[in-house]
């Protein structure tokens, strides 16, 4: 089978691989597609250690073509996913808590074991969660990453329908985030963005009120207009906007860290106290998470905007990635050859 591959220098091979047999629990998967997420560049380029010889991908979705020994979960035919949630221990305090993702054992998709980016992926069938019908495979791929990561980061901010979210970075998983607030949770939304295309295509989406932190102080704004937000989620990667977040809070208020800048944010511990506000990280989302976000996506509560690719494309999609080029979620496509 083809595979993307981490090699040496950075880039990706795609190489002709052989997988072992399977498993207990395991079942093998025929992938139709896997889609390409910020993290996998990451992986790429060794900002997380070295990766060399790893298949990369962690946003896959494909068909049951095999089961091994033990599996009850799937059953030949039916449609899975490959999550960056890929494994968990299931028996430490956290899987056993609703809080399965911070297993200190967890192995993820793409990273610590080989993902979905090839034309075939094994995986634990306990942990591959099944895609609702209706839900198209290439939209799926996006909601089995960006999808459920906003899905879950929206839950954790605790918004009420008819409040103001303030949704920091428009990008891929912003604009899954705006759906999710609006959609699904009814929330009245704030989008931003430093980029009036991203904000322009936010607006479309259904954001209630657009602003451009480089030509506008955006907690001004929102605390202007609306009397502060009532919670925040930040996909951005730029400390600026986990500070302009901060400020745009009401007392009471709730910031979700999605985005992972490599700086320290700035925290008013006094207003924190005073205010009230609060400070949390959210990480993917648990196998739930992920069943619900798919059946919302289902629904049609959210749309994924994806553009299919061949696999041959996944060293010029990075490029594309790095220059800031891509809107929506490059899809690698294994149903074309």
């Amino acid at each position: 089978m083809k595979a993307a591959v981490v090699n040496k220098d950075h880039s990706v091979d795609v190489v002709e691989k052989t997988l072992r047999a399977l498993e207990h629990g395991e079942a093998l998967l025929q992938m139709e597609c896997c889609g390409v997420c910020h993290t996998d560049l990451h992986v790429k380029n060794g900002d997380f250690g070295d990766k060399t010889g790893v298949i990369l991908g962690h946003e896959g979705i494909g068909i049951v073509k095999k089961i091994g020994p033990g599996v009850t979960a799937l059953k030949v035919g039916d449609r899975a996913s490959v999550a960056w949630f890929f494994k968990g221990c299931g028996h430490c305090e956290y899987c056993t808590t609703g809080n399965e993702t911070l297993c200190r054992q967890v192995v993820n998709a793409g990273y610590t074991a080989d993902g979905g980016m090839a034309e075939e992926c094994i995986v634990s069938a306990d942990y591959a969660v099944k895609v609702p019908d209706g839900l198209e495979s290439a939209a799926a791929s996006s909601v089995t990453c960006a999808g459920v990561t906003t899905y879950k980061a929206v839950k954790v901010s605790g918004i009420q329908p008819g409040k103001w979210i303030a949704i920091y970075g428009l990008g891929g998983l912003g604009n899954l985030a705006l759906q999710y607030a609006k959609n699904v949770f009814n929330a009245k939304v704030i989008a931003i963005d430093v980029n009036d295309l991203q904000l322009e295509f936010a607006a479309e989406m259904g954001a209630d009120l657009t602003i451009n932190m480089l030509k506008d102080d955006a907690a001004k704004i929102i605390q202007e207009k609306v009397g502060g937000a009532h919670a925040a989620v930040v996909t951005a990667t730029a400390k600026s906007a986990f500070n302009s977040a901060v400020d745009a809070m009401r007392a009471g208020g709730r910031i979700v860290a999605v985005g992972l800048p490599p700086e320290s944010m700035s925290l008013n511990i006094p207003r924190l106290v005073l205010d009230g506000i609060q400070v949390v990280g959210s990480l993917v989302g648990t196998r739930e998470d992920l069943a619900e976000a798919f059946q919302f996506a289902a629904e049609g509560k959210v749309v994924p905007k994806v553009t299919k690719r061949p696999l041959g494309d996944i060293n010029a999609i990075f490029r594309e990635m790095e220059q800031g080029k891509i809107k929506g979620r490059m899809v690698i496509d294994f149903t074309h050859k």
